[in-house]
């Protein structure tokens, strides 16, 4: 197993992968529109015969949570059929898929960290739509790791810190929720821990206990108001923003899609089958607050 094709060219999680699949002998291939495009199979197709691919992890996703409450027959084709076809054509192939979905396919109400066996039960259109693709993509390829993640964060791209960051700059107060809790995610520590995944794979042969759902997020545990917290404590040394975080409840912050209020994963199946951990998310955090410096 050498040449991954990677899903979602110009993603924080693609671009985190074309970083960590070298360093552990692996020759990624990223692709992305317009020349793989889940509305038109066709170049689905086309993209994977020219790859030639030994596995694929597939991040191309609807990732527009809000939004998707009003087009989720979009969503779903991107979240769903898109899944569904890279599935096919990794079983016909006879290859491993790593499918990377969420936390919000649960409803925050369980009061602990969700095990993969939990049952699921989303609270929007975006969450409906990444469960159906998990299920497509165990479905349809033997050969299928659902990792699901949460919370992810990097130096690039459309994400909770730089979104606190250039907002921080502009007011000298923010209002920020604390009553939803989860697990930073830094794109290049998920990055690892994927292309850590495929080398164990890849070392030991396939393993039916390699398929199925798997959880894989920064170790610990926070909320978005502690989180904010700590994203302008981190770039304080940097000349970042200081402004003061308010905490306040959900209900004071109304969006179009429901969001789980306790999304914490469970991630020791990572650890017991693949021999995989990511760090706590205060380190990716700092890791990721250096790259935005350039330090």
């Amino acid at each position: 197993m050498r040449r991954i094709l990677v899903t979602g060219r110009g993603g924080q999680l693609a671009t985190g992968l074309a970083d960590a699949l070298p360093a552990r002998d692996f020759e990624p291939i990223l692709v992305g529109q317009p020349e793989f495009e889940f509305a038109a199979p066709e170049t689905v197709a086309a993209a994977f015969a020219a790859a030639r691919p030994d596995a694929v992890v597939n991040c191309a996703a609807w990732t527009a949570v809000d939004t998707a409450e009003e087009q989720e027959a979009a969503a779903f084709g991107a979240n769903a059929l898109g899944p569904a076809m890279v599935a096919r054509l990794c079983a016909g192939a006879g290859i491993p898929l790593v499918q990377v979905s969420t936390d919000y396919v649960f409803d925050g109400r369980k009061g602990a960290p969700y095990l993969e066996s939990d049952a699921p039960n989303p609270l929007g259109a975006y969450g409906r739509t990444k469960l159906a693709g998990e299920w497509a993509a165990l479905a349809g390829n033997q050969r299928t790791i659902v990792v699901r993640t949460a919370w992810v964060f990097a130096p690039m791209g459309a994400n909770f810190v730089r979104t606190m960051l250039r907002v921080g700059a502009e007011r000298p107060e923010l209002r920020v929720v604390a009553d939803q809790q989860g697990s930073p995610t830094a794109a290049p520590d998920l990055a690892d821990a994927i292309a850590a995944v495929l080398a164990r794979v890849r070392e030991t042969g396939w393993r039916d206990e390699y398929r199925g759902v798997t959880h894989a997020t920064g170790a610990g545990f926070t909320t978005w108001h502690a989180f904010a917290e700590a994203i302008f404590a981190a770039a304080a040394p940097f000349g970042g923003p200081t402004p003061r975080v308010v905490p306040i409840a959900t209900a004071d912050y109304p969006t179009k899609a429901a969001r789980p209020a306790d999304g914490r994963l469970d991630t020791g199946r990572l650890a017991s089958v693949f021999g995989v951990t990511l760090p706590p998310w205060q380190e990716g955090l700092a890791r990721v607050m250096r790259a935005l410096h350039g330090a």
